[in-house]
């Protein structure tokens, strides 16, 4: 059967502050069609959550331990092509580090952004995600 009700777009947050992800927990809860799939505290966590929850777009921090968001991110891509990412980073400069490549990034996201903003920009790179 047919349905008019737009799907849920599944988002999996990964930062290794508890204050960050639970902020972002509770901004993303508050939205139509946004469905939170999952917190992870790193990218080892973040590789696991997405072999078992399939996320739309992930919101992933670049600098945190046991495994970086650069390392993660190559990895995710390999596992979910489709799956959009979105680096969400402190780093003033997105040139930040030469060695690291930024291919498998597909969006960044300073932290300071306003809330509704990283909203936004999970919601268009979600269509994308959607639409492959």
């Amino acid at each position: 059967m047919l349905s008019c009700k737009p799907s849920m777009l599944k988002v999996l947050v990964v930062d290794d502050h508890e204050l960050t992800r639970f902020s972002l927990k509770l901004a993303f809860s508050r939205q139509d069609n946004i469905e939170l799939v999952g917190l992870a505290s790193n990218g080892k966590e973040a590789i696991e959550m997405v072999r078992r929850y399939h996320p739309d777009v992930i919101v992933l921090d670049l600098q945190m331990p046991i495994m970086d968001g650069w390392s993660a991110s190559t990895q995710i891509k390999d596992i979910e092509p489709n799956t959009q990412i979105i680096a969400y980073s402190s780093l003033e400069d997105m040139k930040y580090d030469e060695d690291s490549s930024t291919d498998s990034l597909d969006a960044f996201c300073q932290k300071d952004t306003a809330t509704p903003e990283l909203i936004a920009l999970v919601r268009e790179l979600g269509k994308r995600a959607i639409n492959h």
